[in-house]
């Protein structure tokens, strides 16, 4: 006999946990960055990308390059701003307000806490090898792989959320956390961010997207965001 409640005590319990585990991977990260013990490590990931001969060029053949040039722009801030208008969209058109609320609420607090980040930490761009897309930002943590995080496992969650079959749950998700994972390798491919920027980037926006799912869950429990037929 199921005990009430208990499933929501566990997914709580899941989702703080997680929460808990990202942050401080991400914390550890940024103290590693800071006191210079990662140097080795990102500078033999970003070598191992680059033909020996030539450290201008990325390994694999010009049209890995292309490739990886399409699949950084899904994490650039005008695609993901497109994505999560029409994701706005579609809840309103739906009749989830505050759920397109909360979406707005996670990117944009997303962004904000991001450029935080960058202007406290101020981390210089890798200068190790030419860069193949230009950058002005700070490098650490990558945002492209945070927004990333936070866009797409934001909406694949709700998706997920929606689709009464546990394989097609599977799957989006499995798709969100694939795209959010290629984003972050085309920059260290492309030589624009340091491994352990993309690493630390992974870790905020999957945490600042579990905090926001998690006040999303609490919130239709209560009955202030509207409830999505679950399977």
């Amino acid at each position: 006999m199921a005990i009430p409640g208990a499933k929501h005590e566990l997914e709580t319990l899941l989702g703080v946990l997680l929460f808990a585990v990202l942050a401080l991977t991400f914390v550890l990260i940024a103290n590693e960055m800071t006191e210079g013990e990662t140097h080795a490590f990102d500078n033999a990931i970003i070598l191992a990308m680059r033909n020996p001969a030539n450290h201008a060029d990325p390994i694999g053949p010009p049209s890995l390059e292309v490739a990886a040039r399409d699949i950084t722009s899904l994490g650039g801030q005008t695609i993901l701003t497109l994505v999560t208008i029409a994701t706005v969209g579609f809840l309103l058109l739906s009749g989830a307000r505050s759920a397109a609320v909360l979406m707005v609420v996670a990117v944009a607090g997303g962004m904000a806490l991001l450029d935080l980040l960058k202007e406290m930490f101020g981390r210089v761009r890798p200068d190790l090898i030419p860069q193949s897309a230009y950058e002005l930002t700070r490098s650490f943590p990558s945002g492209h792989s945070t927004l990333s995080a936070v866009t797409y496992l934001t909406i694949g969650a709700l998706l997920a959320r929606v689709q009464p079959r546990r394989v097609l749950k599977m799957y989006i998700l499995a798709l969100a956390v694939l795209v959010t994972g290629l984003v972050g390798l085309s920059r260290v491919y492309l030589g624009v961010h340091w491994p352990t920027d993309v690493l630390a980037g992974w870790c905020l926006g999957s945490a600042w997207a579990t905090a926001c799912w998690f006040v999303t869950a609490r919130l239709q429990r209560t009955g202030q965001v509207e409830r999505t037929t679950e399977g």
